[in-house]
């Protein structure tokens, strides 16, 4: 009778709190299922993402991301304050920065060598796209039976401030499946770009319900956002695989998330078995909010090659006044990507106005000219045979770069 009190005891815990569910993949597929040619070329920014080489042209600075919070609420509760904001901002800030103050005693000693500052930073927009002041907060009433999931970018919502420029970011009453999504940088531009979230987690005060009372399912989706991938890859009890692969060498391979509060160490999802176990304590897992406490190098990496390639838009943003672009050279900061490519390329340059390229053959010859706006812009490369072009940029005063990329 005990075991049966103690089971139900449970499943009442699980259903009304749930465990850390994460609307990114389920996002993520129905965009590939709408867009082709990105799903054509996800295997090739990938690659661009995990070995791209930029880290090492790259100067040390920190890059400051500009937000915009579109709140949607049909309660005073659901109308969140803006002291629950600003929380979650200094969780960001701390979090991707590694300095939150828990660091030292949810990562254990043997994982902390690994754990990365990652040089990016968040504030409030002070310019709205058109260039006037806000205080980086827009607030909609909405009526109780509102679709959060599939209409918060709608008219029916608050759709989108420009999403080359800012990092937006909707909260409201999200399903009940979910505490949150985000969407990987193949979206990029796209109009639902950015990070929706349930007003129940978001923050560290306020609205915020235990165990997700810490900000860290901001930090686990905007990682996403940043072109990061779950432990686990992209399928669960995928070991050994590329759809088991983060791309990350410094995340030990697990098969399926962790829930809850593991003790540290544990190989029960661990893909190999070893003295140190698994690295639960990583932001992209799924255990609960005071047991995430870190990033790594790799995801360091990974992130990066972002900023460098399809969020580099972000770098020239003017909607946060403590953006901090000064130690990032401009000859530098221009990237073509995915490289190598198989549908389309993409010009990265934040600091220097491209409008114009050339893509030529080994052999000389002019094989394309293409329009240029920012770096959601998409060259189509699909019709080129196999191998190596180069691309020259111009602007309005001329030739400016010449690269190269390989077409597969």
């Amino acid at each position: 009778m005990k075991k049966i009190l103690l089971l139900l005891s449970s499943a009442f815990f699980l259903s009304a709190y749930g465990q850390r569910t994460c609307g990114t993949e389920k996002k993520m597929a129905a965009f590939f299922a709408s867009n082709p040619q990105a799903e054509a070329n996800r295997e090739a920014l990938k690659d661009y993402l995990v070995h791209n080489d930029f880290t090492k042209s790259k100067k040390a600075g920190v890059v400051t991301i500009p937000i915009v919070v579109h709140v949607l609420y049909s309660t005073t509760a659901m109308n969140i304050s803006d002291a629950q904001i600003a929380s979650q901002i200094k969780v960001l800030n701390d979090d991707f920065r590694k300095l939150n103050a828990d660091f030292s005693t949810v990562v254990p000693f043997v994982f902390q060598g690994v754990a990365a500052d990652m040089e990016l930073a968040f504030c409030l927009a002070t310019k709205k796209p058109d260039g006037s002041a806000t205080s980086g907060v827009e607030r909609k009433s909405v009526t109780s039976n509102f679709n959060f999931d599939d209409n918060y970018y709608t008219s029916s919502g608050l759709p989108s401030w420009d999403t080359t420029k800012y990092l937006n970011i909707w909260v409201g009453n999200i399903s009940a499946d979910y505490l949150g999504w985000a969407y990987l940088p193949d979206n990029a531009g796209g109009t639902d770009d950015g990070l929706a979230i349930g007003y129940k987690y978001f923050g560290t005060t306020g609205t915020v319900v235990s165990p997700y009372n810490k900000g860290r399912t901001a930090t686990h989706e905007i990682g996403h956002y940043f072109g990061l991938n779950h432990i686990w890859g992209d399928e669960e009890n995928s070991c050994g695989t590329s759809a088991g692969n983060d791309g990350c060498a410094d995340t030990p391979a697990t098969k399926e998330p962790y829930y809850g509060a593991p003790t540290f160490p544990t190989n029960l999802y661990a893909c190999t078995t070893s003295t140190n176990g698994s690295m639960f304590m990583n932001y992209m897992d799924y255990v609960n909010d005071n047991k995430m406490a870190m990033f790594t190098n790799n995801q360091k990496t990974i992130t990066q090659n972002t900023m460098a390639g399809p969020r580099a838009s972000l770098l020239n943003s003017n909607a946060c006044a403590l953006l901090a672009v000064d130690d990032v050279e401009k000859s530098n900061a221009i990237n073509v990507f995915p490289n190598p490519a198989v549908n389309y390329i993409s010009i990265a340059s934040p600091l220097i106005n491209i409008n114009e390229v050339e893509i030529f053959a080994t052999d000389g010859k002019l094989v394309k000219k293409a329009k240029v706006k920012n770096e959601t812009d998409k060259i189509d490369v699909k019709q080129l045979p196999l191998g190596t072009y180069y691309v020259r940029t111009y602007n309005e005063s001329g030739f400016v770069k010449s690269m190269k990329f390989i077409k597969k």
